[in-house]
């Protein structure tokens, strides 16, 4: 379907961002409809506490899809998880769109939000074993770079849709999520397994075309037999070492696999406690201006995902992740410091004043703790866990989705100003954390990462031994 080489690499790329654009068009199409007067009228005008589970009860779905795909998604394989996701999402997006009550509307959601968290746990990975070493920041950062594209096209939708009278002024922006469901559908059809899936369920001939297609090499060819030898050997280790018990998750192992998981599992978590929920929702705004400030406040959120995605190879993963973290607590700083003033006679020009600083840290969250986790998941993970791991890793992603979303319209209404601090300090907290605990993974091969954490030699992480092979990541 894509033929070999190039063709191939970027049907591989686009099916991954259009997977992540329909994450993001989900993600965003409910804010511009739950205060759709037609839409209030099917589920009985729920307060804001009901309409807080109606939009959390999706992370919710997310999480148990997380946990679906850490179950199943080993023996499925990525391609036919992604498929069994999507037709996943078809149905759940139908019931949604034809929905006549609360009850509904809320199985639906949850019920679609399960596809969701399979495929966002497994397309990372399957970009990440599928890249060359020194572009795998750039691909998989595009892919939260295509959350933001999804989310502007869901809030700009959702604010066109707002001046058309009926009820298809919001069935039709949930209902288009199907689109992008079945392109991916269709577009999986014509991708490769991973190499190093196949190799693992004892199918080497089929690995190894694999890789012949992907590079557009014969098999014969030096690089392609490089590439086989080193994953039969990774895999040949992981037999040595015997199969991984989760029970033994706390426990210390040579290549230190509890740490590890654990790492991508706080990259998630700070993904989503540095307040991103608390900025986009609770702008505390009329409904036209509060879409249309929500609209350029997720193109500032994309604006800043192409920094990531044409730099983090280059200027690497941790210390953009430091000063982006540095950066979102200066911003909530001084829209604490400009809300406080409500009450008062500076309240109104206090209020416009903060607006920038709303902006301000969505580009600044896309530039860096946003992007950044979803590359760094599934670099960081051993092979014999990096599904599951990078499944248990997304899981925090959504928990605390929820968890942010259901808290915080209480804290902004009961705390008013003083509830942005407490994600302002989450924000600082986050400078130390990563610069102790979190090693440079940029342009390194999988098995030198692996070194990384097995207290190898020095020279083993030096500049001369970082891969300069495209591929190499896909083969250790």
């Amino acid at each position: 379907m894509y033929g070999r080489g190039l063709g191939l690499r970027m049907g591989i790329m686009l099916t991954c961002q259009i997977s992540f654009v329909l994450f993001g068009y989900n993600q965003g199409v409910l804010s511009g409809v739950v205060g759709n007067e037609d839409f209030l009228g099917i589920v009985n005008h729920p307060g804001s506490a009901a309409i807080g589970i109606i939009v959390g009860i999706y992370n919710l779905g997310c999480l148990l899809g997380t946990i679906v795909c850490f179950m199943v998604g080993d023996r499925l394989g990525f391609r036919r998880t992604m498929w069994f996701a999507m037709a996943w999402i078809v149905g759940g997006a139908i019931v949604q769109a034809c929905t006549f009550s609360a009850e509904q509307l809320l199985a639906s959601r949850f019920f679609t939000g399960i596809g969701t968290g399979i495929f966002t746990s497994t397309v990372p990975v399957y970009q990440s074993e599928l890249c060359d070493a020194r572009k795998r920041g750039m691909y998989v950062c595009s892919q939260p770079l295509a959350v933001g594209v999804g989310i502007v096209v869901a809030y700009w939708f959702d604010y066109g849709m707002s001046y058309v009278e009926g009820p298809v002024n919001w069935r039709l922006p949930i209902a288009c999520q199907i689109i992008f469901a079945i392109i991916v559908m269709v577009m999986v059809l014509g991708l490769p397994e991973s190499p190093r899936w196949l190799y693992r369920q004892g199918r080497g001939d089929e690995g190894l075309q694999v890789l012949c297609d992907f590079h557009d090499r014969t098999a014969n060819d030096p690089r392609i037999i490089e590439e086989s030898e080193g994953i039969i050997k990774a895999i040949e280790l992981d037999i040595l070492r015997g199969e991984y018990r989760w029970s033994q998750i706390f426990k210390h192992d040579e290549l230190h696999t509890g740490r590890r998981v654990l790492l991508a599992y706080g990259l998630q978590f700070m993904n989503q406690m540095g307040g991103v929920n608390i900025i986009v929702t609770n702008v505390g705004l009329d409904k036209k201006l509060s879409l249309l400030l929500g609209g350029v406040i997720q193109v500032m959120f994309v604006i800043g995902s192409f920094y990531p995605t044409f730099y983090s190879d280059r200027l690497g993963r941790k210390r953009p992740m430091m000063w982006g973290s540095f950066g979102l607590f200066l911003c909530m700083m001084m829209i604490s410091i400009l809300l406080s003033f409500k009450g008062t006679s500076l309240e109104k020009s206090a209020a416009t004043a903060s607006v920038p600083f709303f902006f301000l840290f969505m580009l600044i969250f896309g530039a860096s703790i946003n992007c950044i986790p979803w590359v760094y998941g599934p670099e960081i993970l051993p092979l014999h866990v990096r599904a599951k791991g990078q499944a248990l890793g997304v899981s925090a992603n959504w928990l605390w989705n929820f968890f942010v979303a259901l808290i915080g319209p209480i804290l902004i209404n009961d705390l008013a100003w003083k509830g942005y601090l407490i994600f302002m300090c989450f924000n600082l907290a986050f400078v130390p954390l990563l610069y102790f605990f979190y090693p440079e993974t940029a342009n390194l091969n999988l098995e030198e990462i692996d070194s990384l954490f097995m207290k190898a030699p020095k020279s083993s992480r030096s500049k001369e031994n970082r891969s300069d092979k495209p591929g190499a990541n896909t083969c250790q």
